[in-house]
């Protein structure tokens, strides 16, 4: 997820692939399934024009984004693809998914839900911050009642911005991710509901009908749309939380804990990120005046998508092409539009500016057979949305200021460094849950995964429970690169709120998104490689097992491939 050198996907890379001319749809026997596909129109190509081609082609459009130009349509013509390519309206065409349907027995037993939930849970989160001793804390009456708990507010100096700005509510931060809790205690008093969006609709199963979201009927709304204001993953309400829960004598403070938050939910239930609903997703988000978007996700099936990666099929080739053409669209968009965008750089653990091999692509089946392989992915291929142009992307640090372990990095692919937890960054390199990041859970997944009894404690150690009177909030401990960059995007919205003026399109307040990436790299902590530069980080495992793995940091001071321009510093950008 980040950003160096972006390999746009031209009109003539896509053409290569569009041989055939649009024809009528063949003669072939259709298939009793249907199947879902992208297709991107031409930039400039009249939309009705692009609709008429999909219809002779054998294709319904399901849902079209006018601003990029991106539609998911539905057909049962196995040829379909084949019968689009070469329309003068038409730039690519690819695979996008299998259309599921909940089983026949679709109602689950309460073991199968919990089971399905867990696991989807699992895949979804970086959890290795979970585990170790129950962290004891005191109260400050200055402070919020979990705020000493909170190193990364600590580390990049938010605690004392707050003295000269806590943000403003005129700023919207959209979070694009599994949802948001609107209900949550700690985050409902800065919730925008009237602007929250859910662009996605649960799948039960994939195209070899593995399970995704599982059975509709076994969500808590025993339905597959959801209201655009519940999590039923847990990530998004995490990544919220970290950027604007409010100062208000409950849990933990968010970095610009006054500025609104926008659920622009993208993200399956099972933590997969499907193309059309992030396009539509950044698009609102620039048609409503968002402000900050928060991007803790990459774009499935494919970490990393080539233009022509010899690994991959020729329908492979083009669903990557479309999706690195229509993703800088929807950037481009947003950027345009006053959208300052922030994402994660990454848990892989590598360095984006090398050659590196993918072993979990494709990790979703858009078509009967298709499966994860090893891939050789070279310096020019690029992950999504992190490495398009105009992101921001985030590496991870952890309580010592070192590079987490997990976090990945590159000199050009790194801009800023944020806190977002390292649990082995301890003096004797053994698990500490205390160096993970604390933010809010719903309560409604803490019940379903057993986490809390039934007087509402906590029974386990990466769950955390505090109440005001009779209101109760949890927290739950996670790190990643999803945790570090909310963090920098909570920094980049006290810029905004600082230095924005009005915006008379939308009203509240606006900046531009290059301004606001430039101060927030020139007043982040410029932080040097580690010397020597290839750092070994040692883990001392639950098992008792020990890991080592050792990452090379290139560069300086003022710009390198662990910290980018440095730490972001909260105080510096908005404290003077």
């Amino acid at each position: 997820m980040k950003r160096l050198t972006v390999v746009a996907a031209s009109a003539a890379m896509v053409a290569a692939t569009l041989a055939a001319p649009a024809q009528a749809v063949p003669a072939a026997a259709a298939s009793e399934t249907p199947a879902e596909y992208v297709v991107l129109y031409k930039e400039g190509a009249n939309a009705a024009d692009a609709q008429k081609a999909i219809e002779a082609a054998g294709g319904s459009v399901v849902k079209v984004n006018t601003e990029v130009g991106l539609a998911t349509v539905s057909t049962t013509n196995p040829g379909f693809a084949d019968a689009l390519r070469g329309a003068a309206a038409i730039e690519g065409v690819a695979r996008n998914q299998a259309i599921g349907k909940a089983p026949d027995n679709a109602k689950a037993s309460a073991a199968a839900r919990k089971a399905v939930a867990q696991a989807a849970k699992n895949q979804a989160i970086e959890r290795e911050g979970r585990g170790g001793p129950v962290r004891k804390w005191g109260r400050s009456v200055k402070d919020e009642p979990l705020a000493d708990l909170q190193w990364d507010m600590k580390q990049i100096r938010a605690d004392q911005a707050h003295k000269y700005e806590q943000g403003d509510k005129r700023v919207l931060v959209g979070i694009l991710d599994t949802g948001v809790d609107g209900s949550h205690p700690d985050i409902a008093p800065n919730f925008d509901r009237r602007l929250s969006r859910n662009f996605t609709v649960d799948i039960p199963v994939d195209a070899n009908g593995d399970e995704v979201d599982g059975p509709c009927e076994s969500d808590p709304d025993g339905s597959c749309f959801d209201p655009n204001d519940v999590d039923e993953n847990g990530h998004g309400t995490h990544v919220a939380s970290s950027i604007a829960s409010p100062i208000n004598k409950l849990g933990i403070a968010g970095v610009a804990p006054k500025v609104t938050i926008v659920n622009l939910r993208a993200g399956q239930d099972s933590g997969y990120f499907f193309l059309q609903p992030t396009v539509d997703a950044l698009t609102y988000a620039a048609n409503i005046g968002v402000d900050v978007v928060n991007m803790s996700y990459y774009i499935d099936p494919w970490l990393f998508n080539c233009v022509d990666n010899p690994a991959d099929s020729p329908e492979e080739q083009a669903q990557q092409r479309l999706a690195i053409a229509a993703t800088q669209r929807a950037i481009n968009y947003a950027h345009a539009h006053g959208v300052t965008l922030v994402a994660a750089a990454g848990n892989q653990a590598i360095d984006y500016t090398k050659t590196n091999t993918d072993n979990g692509s494709p990790n979703f089946a858009g078509f009967p057979g298709q499966a994860p392989r090893a891939r050789t992915i070279p310096p020019s291929c690029v992950s999504l949305p992190t490495e398009a142009e105009h992101v921001i992307a985030v590496s991870s640090t952890g309580v010592s200021k070192r590079k987490a372990y997990y976090s990945s990095y590159g000199n050009g692919h790194v801009d800023v460094a944020s806190p977002g937890g390292d649990v082995y960054d301890t003096p004797d390199n053994t698990r500490d849950l205390s160096k993970a990041t604390l933010s809010a859970y719903p309560k409604a997944l803490a019940v379903a995964y057993g986490e809390i009894d039934e007087n509402g404690d906590p029974t386990v150690d990466y769950v955390v429970k505090d109440c005001k009177g009779s209101v109760c909030a949890y927290y739950q401990y996670l790190q990643g690169t999803s945790m570090a960059s909310p963090r920098a995007a909570g920094v980049a919205a006290l810029i905004v709120s600082k230095y924005g003026k009005h915006d008379r399109v939308h009203g509240g307040l606006t900046l531009n998104p290059d301004t606001v990436e430039a101060i927030l790299k020139g007043t982040a902590t410029k932080t040097a490689c580690p010397n020597p530069p290839a750092f070994t980080y040692t883990r001392i495992l639950p098992s008792g097992s020990t890991v080592t793995d050792t990452h090379t940091c290139e560069g300086g001071p003022a710009g390198n491939g662990f910290y980018g321009k440095g730490i972001v510093d909260a105080l510096r950008a908005v404290g003077r």
